[in-house]
């Protein structure tokens, strides 16, 4: 088990300098000139020169590159803001605990959402209240998020004023977006539920263990779910990464500053360094979920187990 988590940590190298130098590019293939932005449109030859020289932008692209992996690994340095000319960490860590909150609490909401509805959704397959939820299921895993954020505004904090519609003065700040996250991601949760507890209720041992008089509820929960857990627990995981990763939007529409925000005002800037350094925080953050991810999987499953060992 040990090994295996070295092997996946040490993997981890390749994938985020990969992650690196796709964004690296994608940057420099942006247009607009950070030394315009940051000195104005107005600033002489000169002045403009002297800060693409003191930012480095004068050298080739590879150079460039290459230097930020040094700096990197010989002095964890991930640059300075060219915005507010101070390490990207300083501003990255003022805004990841909004981020990892507003996800975890999605998460959650989607978790205690998708679970059980999609339990007793595969168990009363095809009546009323399962053509329901597959319906209502469809169509806000279908639903633009900006939209559904618009539409808690206008209700929630317009209409009926019980929420706040953006900043994080107080919990009630939350909720709102905690929704608009929590909803289309438990609708995938109480899909990919339905459908693992479909195959499991209709194998073999479930039907032994019903022949013999287990109560059906034990039947359910101790049996079944158990062995439909496995694909449920991936979607979790995944979606708890996409939720760090694509929060964004929620995060622009209701004002958060987290950091999915950070990255839009900072690409909006052509704010290199920090976009750069926001994104291989999150490549890493979902990284380790996914590792998470395979591991809890040993808990549920024996057999998984032993092929760590």
């Amino acid at each position: 088990m040990v090994k295996y988590v070295i092997k996946r940590l040490l993997l981890l190298i390749p994938i985020l300098i990969g992650v690196a130098f796709i964004i690296f590019a994608i940057m420099e293939m942006t247009p607009g000139d950070p030394a315009v932005r940051i000195l104005g449109h107005e600033a002489s030859v000169e002045a403009l020169e002297e800060m693409r020289e003191e930012l480095g932008l004068n050298k080739p692209f590879l150079e460039r590159f290459f230097n930020y992996l040094y700096n990197i690994f010989t002095k964890l340095d991930f640059g300075k803001s060219y915005r507010t000319r101070k390490p990207v960490f300083d501003d990255i860590l003022a805004r990841v605990p909004v981020s990892i909150k507003v996800a975890f609490l999605g998460m959650v909401f989607a978790t205690i959402m998708g679970l059980p509805m999609g339990v007793y959704s595969a168990v009363k397959q095809y009546s009323p209240m399962d053509n329901f939820l597959r319906i209502s299921s469809t169509i806000l895993v279908a639903m633009p998020t900006f939209w559904l954020a618009m539409l808690l505004i206008l209700v929630f904090a317009l209409y009926l004023g019980w929420f706040p519609s953006g900043g994080v003065a107080s919990w009630k700040s939350y909720v709102l977006p905690t929704i608009t996250i929590g909803f289309p991601y438990g609708s995938k949760i109480l899909r990919m539920t339905r459908s693992t507890m479909l195959e499991s209720i209709r194998q073999d041992y479930v039907r032994t263990a019903k022949s013999k008089g287990v109560p059906n509820n034990k039947v359910i929960y101790q049996h079944a779910l158990k062995n439909a857990l496995l694909p449920v627990v991936t979607t979790i995981g995944s979606s708890f990464g996409q939720i760090l990763g694509g929060s964004v939007i929620a995060e622009s529409v209701f004002s958060l500053p987290g950091l999915g925000s950070l990255i839009v005002l900072s690409i909006k800037a052509k704010d290199t360094p920090c976009v750069l350094a926001s994104v291989l925080l999150l490549a890493f953050f979902f990284a380790i979920i996914m590792l998470v991810v395979d591991l809890v999987y040993a808990f549920i499953d024996p057999r998984i187990k032993a092929k760590y060992i």
